[in-house]
């Protein structure tokens, strides 16, 4: 990693990825501000959320194709634009609609450009040691975010304005820019292939449907017209999406790059750990503030901790799996992590800053160790499918964090109901679910270190790399 151009392209990247990341949770502490000012229910702020995570998700895949397509550069550019004004837009909003539509269109621009980082990365890095290298930056730089994001958010919006909690995209986004046209090469797949349009609608016609269902189901009624038909459309639109995979010339998503049981293990761990993970950030922000009572200040430095413990984590993930196998040292990360996780539901409303931190550390160490899952997938791609191998990576972490807000946000509320119902106090009902969203996490998270446990062991017990499967021939 000597070339001076490359740590600067890997420098516009981890900036691009900082920034992606920092919108993924820096409106968490902030959301309470937000609530307030803008007279919000529930459902509204799991939408002003969601709404960033569905876009990013649902559109995410195609945006791998593009950047296969079009050139990596160009479309982390594009992404790049699109994000850092929709960023200024979403400051801009005065009403919980605009914000909500702004949102949105960052996940757009975000979709766009997330999937070219991990493809520029490894068409810039094609030495395998630097590679793992400059992904153990790339994820690191992530978890700094996470740290960043409840810190700022909580200090933007106590003692500036919510506003900024957007605004500052801006800046960093103008700095990107300028060091990624001077540093990044173009790259692209050198196949000519088409955009599968039909696969992208229906992809995102079933993903928008299921959150619509999971979040607007408490308040319409499981029973009703509108939420069962919104689960008949999930359901015919994912079948159609993968009929339509199964049989066009170039798919959105090669299934068959799921006959690979390694990068099919190392997908479906990132999903359980995504889920876990981010599923209970959002409502471990409204225990902190709501039920502990912490300013939006405390509450964000609550959070620092971990994220730094993920961050060191993440930066020492891969010497370690080296020296004792990746297998072994991600899951074990995970089931630290889950088991951080779960031991969140021993404390009640009268705990303390100091009181959470062993918990949190457990899952700022354990998550950072299953950085190595990343390079474990893109290992066994060729280089020409790189965006699309890093779309489907990236979309199925963000698609586990969509479905963790809105599943836990379920179990939460169903069970915050029900003891309301029993006589128990509004505070004590919340803390009641979200005890039993912290169950299903955790148990979910230590699942996905038992995946990875399978998929890695036998990356390195076996050859895994088996190009004609891999790109459909």
């Amino acid at each position: 990693m000597n070339d001076r151009r490359n740590i600067w392209a890997l420098v516009a990247v981890a900036l691009a990825t900082f920034m992606t990341y920092l919108d993924n949770n820096i409106i968490n502490v902030a959301i309470p501000v937000i609530e307030r000012e803008l007279h919000l229910t529930t459902a509204g702020m799991e939408w002003i959320v969601s709404s960033y995570i569905l876009t990013f998700a649902g559109l995410m895949l195609i945006g791998g194709r593009m950047a296969d397509l079009f050139g990596r550069r160009r479309l982390f550019l594009i992404g790049l634009a699109v994000f850092t004004l929709a960023s200024l837009a979403a400051g801009l909003s005065g009403d919980v609609g605009s914000l909500i539509a702004s949102r949105a269109v960052q996940g757009v621009g975000a979709a766009l450009l997330t999937p070219t980082t991990l493809a520029i990365i490894s068409a810039t890095f094609p030495d395998k040691r630097d590679r793992n290298v400059a992904i153990g930056i790339w994820g690191a730089v992530g978890a700094l975010a996470l740290a960043a994001g409840p810190l700022l958010g909580g200090l933007l919006s106590e003692h500036v304005a919510w506003e900024w909690i957007f605004f500052i995209n801006v800046p960093l986004g103008l700095v990107t820019a300028g060091i990624a046209i001077w540093a990044i090469d173009e790259s692209r797949d050198p196949v000519e292939r088409r955009l599968d349009v039909r696969g992208l609608v229906t992809s995102t016609l079933a993903l928008t449907a299921l959150t619509y269902a999971l979040i607007e189901g408490t308040s319409q009624g499981w029973g009703s017209g509108v939420i069962l038909t919104s689960f008949a459309v999930v359901a015919v639109s994912a079948a159609s999406f993968v009929a339509i995979e199964r049989t066009t010339i170039d798919p959105m998503v090669d299934l068959a790059l799921f006959r690979n049981r390694v990068f099919t293990g190392a997908v479906t761990a990132s999903m359980l750990w995504a889920f876990g993970l981010f599923g209970i950030y959002f409502f471990t922000s409204l225990y902190i503030q709501g039920v502990l009572g912490f300013s939006p200040t405390k509450a964000g430095l609550t959070f620092v901790p971990m994220a730094l413990c993920m961050a060191v984590s993440a930066a020492m993930s891969e010497s370690v799996a080296r020296r004792f196998g990746a297998y072994r040292s991600v899951s074990a990360g995970m089931a630290v992590m889950g088991l951080g996780i779960a031991s969140v539901m021993l404390f009640g409303q009268d705990a303390s800053m100091a009181d959470l931190m062993p918990s949190f550390i457990a899952i700022g160490i354990g998550g950072g160790m299953t950085i190595p899952l990343t390079a474990a997938a893109l290992s066994v791609m060729p280089q020409d499918q790189a965006g699309v191998a890093s779309g489907v990576l990236n979309t199925s972490r963000e698609l586990a964090g969509l479905l963790g807000i809105t599943i836990i946000g379920v179990i939460l509320s169903t069970r915050q109901d029900s003891l309301i119902e029993a006589g128990k106090a509004p505070v004590e009902a919340f803390l009641g679910g979200y005890q039993l969203g912290l169950i299903v996490a955790g148990l979910l998270v230590i699942a996905g270190g038992i995946a990875s446990w399978v998929a890695l062991r036998r990356a390195e017990s076996e050859p895994v790399v088996d190009e004609d499967v891999l790109v459909g021939v």
